[in-house]
Protein backbone atom coordinates (compact mmCIF):
# COMPACT_ATOMS: atom_id res chain seq x y z
CA UNK A 1 0.00 0.00 0.00
CA UNK A 2 1.10 3.53 -1.06
CA UNK A 3 1.85 6.20 1.42
CA UNK A 4 0.51 8.90 -0.73
CA UNK A 5 -2.96 7.65 -3.30
CA UNK A 6 -2.60 10.32 -6.12
CA UNK A 7 -1.61 14.39 -6.43
CA UNK A 8 -4.04 16.35 -5.03
CA UNK A 9 -3.23 19.63 -6.13
CA UNK A 10 -0.62 21.62 -8.20
CA UNK A 11 0.01 25.50 -6.23
CA UNK A 12 1.34 28.41 -7.62
CA UNK A 13 2.30 31.39 -5.16
CA UNK A 14 1.53 34.81 -7.30
CA UNK A 15 1.41 38.36 -6.80
CA UNK A 16 -1.84 39.35 -7.91
CA UNK A 17 -4.99 36.91 -7.74
CA UNK A 18 -7.14 38.58 -9.68
CA UNK A 19 -4.71 39.12 -12.55
CA UNK A 20 -3.13 36.00 -12.30
CA UNK A 21 -6.87 34.14 -11.98
CA UNK A 22 -7.43 36.58 -15.67
CA UNK A 23 -4.48 35.12 -17.36
CA UNK A 24 -5.08 31.47 -16.50
CA UNK A 25 -8.62 32.06 -17.41
CA UNK A 26 -8.99 33.88 -20.37
CA UNK A 27 -5.21 32.66 -21.99
CA UNK A 28 -4.98 28.64 -20.66
CA UNK A 29 -9.06 28.60 -20.44
CA UNK A 30 -9.12 26.84 -16.88
CA UNK A 31 -12.34 27.89 -14.79
CA UNK A 32 -12.88 29.20 -11.05
CA UNK A 33 -14.19 26.85 -9.23
CA UNK A 34 -13.51 27.54 -5.82
CA UNK A 35 -12.53 31.09 -3.85
CA UNK A 36 -10.73 31.65 -0.68
CA UNK A 37 -9.47 34.58 0.91
CA UNK A 38 -6.03 34.15 -0.05
CA UNK A 39 -6.37 31.75 -2.85
CA UNK A 40 -8.76 30.29 -5.45
CA UNK A 41 -8.95 27.27 -7.18
CA UNK A 42 -9.40 26.65 -10.72
CA UNK A 43 -10.49 23.61 -12.98
CA UNK A 44 -8.05 22.69 -15.58
CA UNK A 45 -10.26 20.69 -18.48
CA UNK A 46 -11.28 17.68 -18.03
CA UNK A 47 -8.34 16.88 -15.15
CA UNK A 48 -9.06 16.03 -11.62
CA UNK A 49 -6.21 17.59 -10.34
CA UNK A 50 -7.01 21.34 -10.35
CA UNK A 51 -4.24 24.46 -9.97
CA UNK A 52 -4.41 26.38 -6.75
CA UNK A 53 -3.75 30.37 -7.12
CA UNK A 54 -1.82 31.62 -3.59
CA UNK A 55 -1.03 34.80 -2.63
CA UNK A 56 2.55 35.11 -2.45
CA UNK A 57 2.75 36.79 1.32
CA UNK A 58 6.57 37.51 0.42
CA UNK A 59 8.23 35.58 3.09
CA UNK A 60 10.62 34.61 0.88
CA UNK A 61 12.32 35.78 -2.36
CA UNK A 62 12.21 33.62 -5.16
CA UNK A 63 13.17 33.20 -9.08
CA UNK A 64 11.47 30.81 -11.16
CA UNK A 65 9.99 28.25 -9.35
CA UNK A 66 11.79 24.25 -9.54
CA UNK A 67 8.31 23.05 -8.91
CA UNK A 68 6.40 23.52 -12.08
CA UNK A 69 3.24 21.84 -13.27
CA UNK A 70 2.81 19.98 -16.88
CA UNK A 71 -0.11 20.02 -18.77
CA UNK A 72 -1.03 17.98 -21.64
CA UNK A 73 -2.56 19.11 -24.93
CA UNK A 74 -3.73 17.78 -28.08
CA UNK A 75 -2.07 19.84 -30.58
CA UNK A 76 0.90 21.86 -28.94
CA UNK A 77 1.21 23.71 -32.49
CA UNK A 78 -2.16 24.81 -31.98
CA UNK A 79 -1.63 26.00 -28.29
CA UNK A 80 1.97 27.30 -29.20
CA UNK A 81 0.41 29.46 -32.16
CA UNK A 82 -2.10 30.64 -29.46
CA UNK A 83 0.37 31.87 -26.90
CA UNK A 84 2.21 33.51 -29.44
CA UNK A 85 -0.42 35.71 -30.39
CA UNK A 86 -1.44 36.63 -26.65
CA UNK A 87 2.31 37.57 -25.96
CA UNK A 88 2.92 35.14 -23.63
CA UNK A 89 6.40 34.11 -23.05
CA UNK A 90 7.21 30.70 -24.28
CA UNK A 91 10.35 28.25 -25.16
CA UNK A 92 10.17 26.76 -28.69
CA UNK A 93 8.47 23.57 -29.09
CA UNK A 94 10.99 20.67 -27.98
CA UNK A 95 10.63 17.52 -29.44
CA UNK A 96 12.63 14.30 -28.27
CA UNK A 97 11.19 12.09 -30.40
CA UNK A 98 8.82 10.53 -28.07
CA UNK A 99 6.73 14.19 -27.13
CA UNK A 100 6.93 17.31 -28.06
CA UNK A 101 6.81 20.20 -25.43
CA UNK A 102 7.12 24.11 -24.37
CA UNK A 103 8.01 26.24 -21.47
CA UNK A 104 5.09 28.73 -20.86
CA UNK A 105 5.59 31.52 -18.20
CA UNK A 106 2.73 33.20 -15.95
CA UNK A 107 2.96 36.89 -15.13
CA UNK A 108 4.75 36.17 -11.90
CA UNK A 109 7.34 34.39 -13.97
CA UNK A 110 6.05 30.44 -12.82
CA UNK A 111 7.41 28.13 -14.90
CA UNK A 112 4.59 25.83 -16.42
CA UNK A 113 5.01 22.94 -19.37
CA UNK A 114 2.79 22.37 -21.67
CA UNK A 115 3.46 18.39 -23.48
CA UNK A 116 1.87 16.22 -26.02
CA UNK A 117 2.56 12.41 -27.06
CA UNK A 118 0.18 10.21 -29.01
Amino acid sequence: MSLIDRIDSICLQVNNIEQASYWYQEVLGFKEIFRGTDYLILGVGSSEIPLILEKDLGKEVRSINQVYPIFFTRNIEKTYEKLQRDNVKTSTILDNGISKSLDVYDLDHNRLKVCHWE
